[in-house]
């Protein structure tokens, strides 16, 4: 995980090309020490745009799940501090999130915003949410009657600061697990909605998108490669 992490953040040095380096004469060339991972369709260095692509994977990912940090711990915060019907409202509306499949919610998502990286970390993020406000509100509900909140409630610390100097901290462990967690996943989903023509867009390179531009080379006569946002459509 650590050397994918470096070779994301060091990706232009790494990459022996560009990753839109065209050569149609190299087309399709099987790995050799000029390509060790061969070259695509349009002659362009493979090692390079699975390099470039960690990089946009990962920036996704962790846009993805940073939105849904901030946001549904927030919503945790709030509905398991105050309770009652703060706590019926914001939940509610988590139950109606979940209620859809997360790549169908996702999905939606894109087709109101639009596809491409930005718009697919924001999608990502809004499926996210509603797991970081349970998890956050359940951490909530078990610290909000230790006697240390209680006792700064009793000398009048005003809410902002209980939430912040004593639930919080104290509430975080379970959410920093999670986010562990959804950082995987949230790369994965990112690969699936690039893999269907929604995430990343080409030229860009992306794990996802990578694999449907090579499906969809495969499986058409001759090996001329058919539009990636066909196989969506």
């Amino acid at each position: 995980m650590l050397a994918i992490v470096l070779i994301a953040i060091f990706d232009d040095t790494l990459a022996p090309e560009g990753p839109n380096d065209i050569d149609v004469a190299e087309r399709l060339q099987s790995p050799s020490w000029s390509h060790p991972f061969g070259t695509d369709d349009l002659g362009r260095d493979i090692l390079s745009r699975i390099i470039l692509g960690a990089s946009v994977s990962l920036k996704v990912g962790f846009l993805a799940v940073g939105f849904a940090l901030v946001v549904g711990t927030l919503i945790g915060l709030l509905a398991g501090y105050y309770g009652r019907w703060v706590d019926d409202v914001l939940m509610r509306f988590m139950d109606m999130l979940f209620a859809f499949p997360a790549v169908l919610l996702a999905i939606a998502v894109l087709a109101v915003r639009g596809p491409g990286s930005g718009n697919t970390a924001l999608a990502i993020g809004i499926v996210y949410t509603p797991i970081f406000a349970r998890v956050t509100r359940a951490s909530v509900l078990g610290v909000r009657e230790e006697v240390y909140v209680r006792a700064s409630r009793s000398v009048g610390a005003s809410d902002w600061r209980i939430l912040t100097r004593h639930i919080l901290p104290n509430a975080a462990p379970p959410i920093i697990v999670q986010t562990s967690i959804s950082l995987a996943f949230a790369v994965l989903a990112e690969a699936a909605l690039s893999f269907l023509g929604l995430g990343t867009q080409p030229p860009d390179p992306s794990w996802g998108l990578m694999l449907a531009e090579g499906a969809a080379t495969s499986s058409s006569p001759g090996g001329s490669p058919s539009s990636p946002g066909s196989r969506s459509s």
